[in-house]
């Protein structure tokens, strides 16, 4: 091969997710941060020649410091020669405040193997058979065709040209495109190779061109409904430039962000027993309606799912969409028959209830039967007397 090399972006570190408590949300932003070691750490085993960054690597342009200080850390801990390509992305563009800005510490405290491309039509030679053409985002939004700004092949050149841009792929009629990138560019600018960022998904834009267009996707997934996240491309390119680049999908991402819907303690059962959920951003939604001793044990994995100070959760992130997990309201329930007349009543006035209000009267119903069947897992205070 004449030359190889890893193209990432759409990192977004220092991204927020407000929508899960705080040590949930932690996990989630320490991992994206955790994913750049191992690109690193894979560029280093492949022996890349340069490690291309396609945009949107902090999710703003001025990101708290924990994020660009981890970034320079694993910067830090590798003595390269292999240049290392950022380009800023538009959530974090190229301008006076941003960390790319030659004043900001991250800029100024980067290695010399790692480049800012901070101009229109930038280059970089790769040796004396190579170089990589960029142009950066300078804000947010634009209707500019970023591509469009690089320089096209002269008929001397025969080195391999790569091109490396932010930007979403030709236009959607009826669609407002943000940074377009127009079809066949990158053959008709004369690149080997067209490295863009933005889209999470991995992709080939254009599996028929002779020089591949590509998104190689954010490394670790930032929402449910993402798909084919998770990944990097590493990129050859044979010796005989009349073949086509060859580009190959590597995994480095741990997380997997699914959505499960149980509609039975059976089909509940089976979901704790999945060995991965350590590494699950899980959207759980129950629709199930069980007797008391059956509803009793969902609440039981649940509470397992979940963890407690106590006790380390089985799943990584857990959201549960409990609305439908509902006590059947006519199923017998085993209440001791020495009760209280007091508690009596308060079971019969619950269960009246619980054709209207069942998630509200089911939670009541089995809060009273696990304080009745085991008072010790309450407080005192708690205790029914």
């Amino acid at each position: 091969m004449a030359l190889t090399l890893l193209h990432t972006a759409d990192w977004h570190l220092g991204r927020r997710f407000p929508a899960f408590g705080r040590e949930q949300e932690l996990r989630l932003t320490r991992a994206r941060l955790e994913v750049v070691g191992r690109i690193l750490d894979l560029a280093e085993s492949r022996n890349v020649d340069a490690v291309l960054c396609a945009g949107d690597l902090f999710d703003s342009p001025n990101p708290e410091q924990e994020w660009w200080d981890g970034v320079l850390k694993e910067f830090s801990r590798r003595n390269w020669q292999r240049p290392v390509v950022l380009l800023p992305g538009n959530h974090d563009p190229l301008t006076p405040n941003s960390l790319y800005h030659p004043s900001h510490r991250f800029r100024s405290n980067l290695p010399d193997y790692v480049h800012v491309v901070d101009a229109k039509g930038w280059q970089l030679p790769l040796g004396e058979d190579a170089e990589v053409v960029a142009s950066p985002c300078f804000s947010h939004a634009g209707q500019t065709d970023l591509a469009a700004s690089l320089p096209h092949r002269t008929e001397d050149d025969s080195r391999i040209r790569i091109g490396l841009v932010h930007g979403q792929t030709f236009d959607i009629e009826g669609h407002q495109t943000n940074f377009p990138i127009a079809k066949g560019t990158a053959d008709e600018r004369g690149f080997d190779y067209l490295a863009i960022g933005d889209t999470h998904a991995f992709r080939d834009v254009e599996p028929d061109a002779a020089a591949p267009t590509v998104y190689p996707g954010a490394p670790e997934a930032t929402n449910f409904g993402e798909r084919d996240t998770g990944n990097v491309a590493v990129v050859f390119f044979p010796l005989d430039r009349r073949r086509r680049a060859h580009v190959h999908k590597e995994v480095v991402g741990t997380w997997k962000w699914r959505e499960e819907t149980c509609t039975s303690l059976s089909a509940l059962r089976a979901l704790r027993a999945d060995p991965k959920l350590r590494r699950n951003v899980l959207r759980l939604t129950l629709d199930m309606e069980l007797p008391m001793q059956e509803y009793d044990e969902a609440e039981r994995i649940l509470a397992e799912l979940a963890g407690s100070m106590a006790a380390t959760p089985r799943v990584g992130v857990l959201e549960v969409q409990r609305e439908n997990l509902r006590l059947a309201p006519k199923a017998p329930i085993e209440f001791d028959a020495n009760l209280p007349d007091v508690l009596k009543e308060t079971v019969e006035r619950l269960r009246a209830r619980a054709e209207t209000e069942p998630d509200v009267t089911g939670r009541a119903l089995h809060h009273l039967y696990r304080l009745i069947k085991d008072p010790s897992s309450t407080p005192q205070q708690e205790r029914p007397s």
